[in-house]
């Protein structure tokens, strides 16, 4: 595996490189992400594009989240390593070994079975121990482990679900897409005890919807 990944056109600095480009400037996060070997978080067809700052495609009608992108949105959440994390939208992985190496502990959730499947074992591989992955509808957090200092939502709906608020400590950070889905602003929010506040737009994106309950759909979700 180390030699397939080594193999790889590409490497971490380039990645570093396009995430300065993109205004990025959170040393810990960089160094997070020159670090943390991308291609051991896509498929193995996708490993070609792995340091190119480009989303890739994951199975099941679903891509990662394009890393300045994500860069930014976690930049968004101020972490100092200190925080109890809920990410919501696991995919591959990739971005929860990200937020597993600059917070105390994250938990996230994703609502397909294979792909969180294939999330385990990627982290598994990778040595991160931190994290504790959920598969069910994410729309609404993980009420269990909350209350978190920082939460993550890697899917649109035009805005926070009551649930997320909910769940966001006094205090702390929410960075959600806020929109239909394929045309957003992504907006980071500070928690306060009316509520959410928000602070700024880290960037325009286009993004999947957010499915379940509180989102776009109320289909069953795994549990």
């Amino acid at each position: 595996m180390n030699q397939a990944v080594n193999s790889v056109p590409g490497e971490p600095d380039d990645l570093v490189r396009a995430l300065v480009a993109a205004g990025v400037g959170d040393e810990r996060l960089l160094e997070a992400v020159r670090t943390t070997p991308r291609a051991g978080f896509v498929p193995a067809d996708q490993r070609a594009a792995a340091y190119r700052d480009v989303p890739v495609a994951i199975g099941q009608g679903q891509v990662t989240t394009q890393p300045s992108l994500s860069a930014m949105m976690i930049e968004g959440l101020g972490l100092d390593g200190s925080e109890h994390v809920l990410e919501v939208g696991t995919g591959l992985g990739f971005q929860t070994a990200l937020l597993a190496r600059l917070a105390a502990d994250v938990v996230s959730i994703e609502m397909r079975p294979d792909i969180a499947r294939r999330a385990r074992v990627n982290l598994a591989r990778h040595g991160v121990r931190n994290v504790e992955l959920r598969v069910g509808d994410g729309s609404g957090g993980v009420p269990d482990r909350a209350p978190y200092d920082a939460v993550l939502v890697s899917a649109a709906f035009p805005e926070v679900p009551a649930p997320l608020v909910a769940q966001v400590r006094p205090g702390g950070r929410l960075v959600q897409p806020i929109g239909p889905g394929g045309d957003e602003l992504v907006v980071c929010f500070e928690r306060s005890a009316s509520g959410l506040a928000r602070l700024r737009v880290v960037a325009s994106a286009c993004f999947v919807r957010l499915q379940g309950r509180y989102g776009f759909s109320s289909g069953e979700f795994p549990s």
